[in-house]
C-alpha cells in the first residue's frame, strides 16, 4: 500500500513546487526528509520517479503552519531537495516559492481573506525573517489574474507585494559577514553580505566573464563552475560558515556594469549551476551590496539616487526596494519587492509504504 499525502502545487515568482501543511508531513526531521526525496523523485537527475521538474528551480517544497509567533499568522519552512543527492537543505530560504505562502494560506483556510485585498503576516522558519505579504482578494476570493508581467515567466498575473524585515544577518548575524566591504579570496576581490541570503559577489572580469553571459553559456564551462565553487567554499569559512560543501548557502554571485537600463548586471548561482533568472532574496542582497560603501557591487552599479534598484539577468530584469536605517548604531534593512503566483494543482502525492 502506498500513503497518500495532500500537497497543493504552485508556481511561485520563477520557481515551483509542492506547499504541504506541516501537520500532513512527519515531524521527525529524518523521517521528513525521506519522504520529501521520495516525493520529488530524488536521488536521480531526472527525478522520473517523483513530481520533481529536473531543476533546481522545480525542485523546491514549502511546508505551512499556523505561526506561534506575536506577529506572524503563518510560518513558512522552505525545502531544498538536491536533485542527483540524497540531500534536502533547510538552510536557505526561497523568496520565489514565498510568493505563493499568502494565496496557499487563503485559500487553505489558515488566514481569513478579507475584500479588495489581504495582508498575511509571513515568519521566515529558516531565517526568522518577517514578511508581509498584500494579495488581492476582490470579494474575499484570491484572484491569480492581472497585468502584473516577471521576467521568466510568460504572460501575466496578479500582482503580490511582499515587504520584509528582520532580514540583516540572516545566517552570519552580521550584514559584513567578514567584518569587510571587501576581501581578496583564492586571489579575487570579492565581497560578502548577509541580507535575506548570505552572498558572496565576484566581479565577472575576474573570472575571465563578462557578467553578460546566458544560463547555457555558463554552466557549459566546467572548469569555470569548479574554480567558483572552489571560490564559495573559501569565502564562506571567512563568513564563519564553515564547510558548506553540502550546502546551497552562502549563494555566489558574477557582477558586471549593467548593459541596459538597470543599475546592474548579475549572475546568479544555485550554487553549482546558473540561475535562469534571479533568485528573490539574491535580488534583495545584490541591491543592498550596490548601495554600501567599497563593496565590488557598487563599483559596477550605476545607481539612480533612489531606493529601486533594477538588475538585468539571463531572462529579464527584477526590481528590488531597498531602505537602510540605523538602529542602536546598527544597520537595519527593509526590502519590497513584487511577484506573482499561481495555484497549479491539488490532490494528493503517494510514496512507497515503506518510508
Amino acid at each position: 500500500m502506498q500513503t497518500k499525502i495532500p500537497c497543493v502545487l504552485m508556481r511561485g515568482g520563477t520557481s515551483k513546487g509542492p506547499f504541504f501543511n506541516m501537520q500532513d508531513l512527519p515531524s521527525d526531521p529524518v523521517l521528513r526528509d525521506r519522504v520529501l526525496l521520495r516525493i520529488m523523485g530524488s536521488p536521480d537527475v531526472r527525478q522520473i520517479d517523483g513530481i520533481g521538474g529536473a531543476t533546481s528551480v522545480t525542485s523546491k517544497t514549502a511546508i505551512i503552519s499556523r505561526a506561534d509567533h506575536p506577529w506572524a499568522q503563518i510560518d513558512y519552512l522552505f525545502a531544498q531537495v538536491a536533485i542527483n543527492e540524497a540531500v534536502v537543505d533547510t538552510s536557505p530560504s526561497c523568496g520565489n516559492i514565498l510568493s505563493a505562502v499568502a494565496p496557499y494560506a487563503i485559500e487553505q483556510g489558515l488566514v481569513p481573506a478579507t475584500n479588495g485585498e489581504t495582508r498575511v503576516r509571513i515568519r521566515n522558519v529558516n531565517t526568522n525573517a518577517l514578511i508581509e505579504a498584500v494579495v488581492q482578494t476582490p470579494d474575499g476570493c484570491v484572484t491569480y489574474e492581472g497585468d502584473t508581467s516577471l521576467s521568466g515567466v510568460p504572460g501575466t498575473g496578479s500582482p503580490i507585494t511582499l515587504h520584509l524585515r528582520n532580514i540583516v544577518g540572516s545566517k552570519t548575524g552580521k550584514l559584513l559577514p567578514t567584518g569587510n566591504s571587501r576581501d581578496v579570496v583564492n586571489g579575487v576581490n570579492v565581497s560578502c553580505v548577509d541580507v535575506a541570503m548570505p552572498m558572496v559577489f565576484v566581479p565577472a572580469s575576474e573570472m575571465g566573464k563578462t557578467g553578460y553571459e546566458s544560463k547555457a553559456e555558463l554552466d557549459s564551462d566546467k572548469d569555470f563552475l569548479e574554480r567558483l565553487e572552489q571560490l564559495r567554499c573559501a569565502a564562506a569559512h571567512l563568513m564563519g560558515m564553515g564547510d558548506v560543501q553540502g550546502s546551497v548557502v552562502p549563494k555566489i554571485a558574477l557582477v558586471a556594469e549593467p548593459q541596459h537600463k538597470g543599475q546592474l548586471a548579475s549572475r546568479y548561482f544555485t550554487p553549482k549551476t546558473a540561475h535562469p533568472s534571479y533568485a528573490v532574496l539574491g535580488s534583495i542582497c545584490a541591491a543592498t551590496a550596490a548601495t554600501l560603501a567599497d563593496t565590488v557591487v557598487r563599483d559596477v552599479a550605476h545607481l539612480a539616487g533612489d531606493e529601486i534598484v533594477v538588475i538585468e539577468h539571463p531572462a529579464g530584469t527584477i526590481e528590488a526596494g531597498i531602505k537602510i536605517t540605523m538602529m542602536d548604531d546598527q544597520p537595519q534593512v527593509t526590502a519590497s519587492i513584487i511577484r506573482t503566483a499561481r495555484r497549479l494543482l491539488e490532490g494528493y502525492v503517494y510514496i512507497p509504504g515503506n518510508i
